[in-house]
């Protein structure tokens, strides 16, 4: 008995030991990284992530990124990128120390990554434990994941607050809940920041291949601000980035009955008010149009969120409302009754996939829209792969970037959120090679670690202003807002230093 005793205290003396070793390595890695932005929120995380990265590098700054949400991806300073391995596919917030570590191989000058926690105390580890961020971005607060963190927004709002930096700053373009959070980063001895969409114009959004929303950009462009990244490069460096798999797309096809279909997949905005936006955005930007049909697929074990997605239709005003999946009653319930006839059950989660697609593409008119919302899985990710072997309408197509901001690209190539990137993404993005500034010093070139030396001792000699924020930004007496921060200090820009 004594020898049992014995050996297990030597295993857990040795694995008390190796959790120290593995944190003060891990800490010391963190510290390789001047700048560390972690995105925390409900819904954009990883479009604001990509954004932020896009707008850093179009700075010229060494800028590694990581996305969690609808494929998990490592991006590289040069912006190609890689999947996450995921061992037996199961996301666990222990992989940032892996993605830390492979960062700090390159001695970048900032990393901006996606928060991957639920759990209100699994969000504060991340933040104290896995990534001490220096610049906190907060994106909203949205009708997702009660269960963990609410049962109320203001729950919510708070359950997030838990990834603001001590002593560092918080971006957010969150309005409704501003006073919890300014209470929540006061605690923490953070500077709240205001990301106000208004300072993104419509031509500036037009300039995006890829919808996206004001907030983001606000959010992205503040986050450049705070490292005297200046606007234009910054707008440009997000035009250039790729965009996430998931981003809202719109394809056009045409039935085998020659009816014209725009077809826009919101699966992955699966909360209410995120549901509505996108979709009122796609509306107005005349990707989509009316007569506009909805489709909402029901999942037994979302109930809940099934009866949202069923009260919003009064909002979303539709021609007709398919209901797939199950159990279709628990939306066609929810659907206010005067919108109810308007509701088309086509059957449980057990119908041929075939012959939904088929009834469903006989009830729409000759030249209509249909919009997806709800939960992807099951019927969802069955209807969705019928569609895609519709032949495409390229009749109208307009090309995805042009240069005059009043004919928009409104239709980004597709790229499938839920299957993996498609050959043309691959060959696009993903041809990895070695950048010019992995050379060695007899190249001519400036090796990574001196630019990151260079970049944190430029931080230390001009640290981040810290003006009064405590409210939010109101317009002045010409009804024009206020700039969100100082100016950053001109001799960052003007130092001479390689950046």
């Amino acid at each position: 008995m004594l020898f049992l005793y014995t050996v297990l205290v030597v295993c857990c003396a040795v694995l008390l030991v190796a959790g120290i070793v593995e944190q003060r390595r891990h800490f010391t890695n963190l510290e390789r990284i001047p700048t560390r932005v972690l995105v925390n929120g409900i819904r954009g995380k990883s479009s604001i992530t990509r954004l932020c990265a896009g707008a850093l590098r179009g700075g010229d700054l060494v800028t590694v990124a990581k996305t969690t949400g609808t494929a998990a991806r490592f991006i590289h300073p040069d912006a190609t990128e890689e999947p996450v391995y995921r061992k037996f596919g199961i996301a666990n917030v222990v992989e940032q120390i892996g993605i830390v570590r492979r960062a700090a191989a390159y001695d970048p000058d900032v990393l901006v990554i996606e928060c991957m926690a639920v759990m209100p105390a699994l969000q504060e580890i991340n933040q104290s434990k896995l990534i001490r961020s220096t610049i906190g971005v907060l994106c909203n607060v949205r009708e997702d994941h009660l269960e963990e963190m609410g049962p109320t927004l203001d729950d919510v709002a708070r359950s997030l607050s838990r990834s603001m930096p001590e002593g560092g700053i918080c971006v957010t373009a969150e309005r409704d809940r501003w006073d919890i959070l300014l209470e929540e980063a006061r605690k923490r001895d953070c500077e709240l920041v205001y990301a106000d969409p208004e300072i993104v114009s419509d031509a500036e959004l037009r300039g995006f291949s890829w919808f996206t929303f004001k907030e983001n950009v606000a959010i992205a462009l503040t986050v450049a601000e705070l490292l005297g990244i200046d606007r234009a490069t910054a707008l440009q460096g997000m035009y250039d980035a790729p965009p996430d798999p998931g981003v809202l797309s719109v394809e056009r096809y045409r039935t085998p009955e020659g009816k014209r279909l725009r077809f826009a997949n919101v699966f992955a905005a699966n909360d209410p008010e995120s549901t509505v936006m996108n979709i009122n955005q796609l509306l107005d930007l005349g990707a989509i149009h009316r007569p506009l049909n909805v489709v909402i697929n029901c999942r037994p074990d979302r109930v809940e969120r099934n009866g949202q997605m069923g009260a919003i239709i009064p909002d979303l005003d539709p021609e007709q409302v398919f209901v797939i999946g199950h159990p279709a009653k628990s939306a066609i319930d929810a659907i206010p009754a005067g919108w109810r006839e308007r509701a088309v059950d086509l059957g449980g989660d057990r119908r041929d996939p075939e012959a939904l697609t088929r009834e469903l593409l006989g009830h729409l008119g000759p030249d209509s829209s249909l919009v997806a919302i709800g939960n992807i899985h099951g019927q969802g990710e069955l209807l969705l792969e019928h569609l895609a072997e519709l032949p495409a309408d390229d009749e109208e197509a307009v090309p995805a970037r042009v240069d005059d901001p009043e004919t928009v690209g409104l239709y980004a190539p597709h790229i499938d959120p839920y299957l993996s990137y498609t050959p043309t993404y691959e060959e696009r993005y993903q041809p990895f090679h070695r950048p010019s500034w992995a050379f060695p010093e007899d190249s001519g070139q400036v090796p990574l670690p001196r630019r990151a030396r260079q970049y944190a001792e430029r931080q230390a000699s001009h640290p981040l202003p810290q003006p009064d924020h405590g409210r939010l930004p109101q317009p002045d007496a010409s009804g024009t807002h206020p700039p969100l921060r100082q100016p950053y200090p001109e001799s960052v820009h003007n130092s001479g230093e390689p950046r």
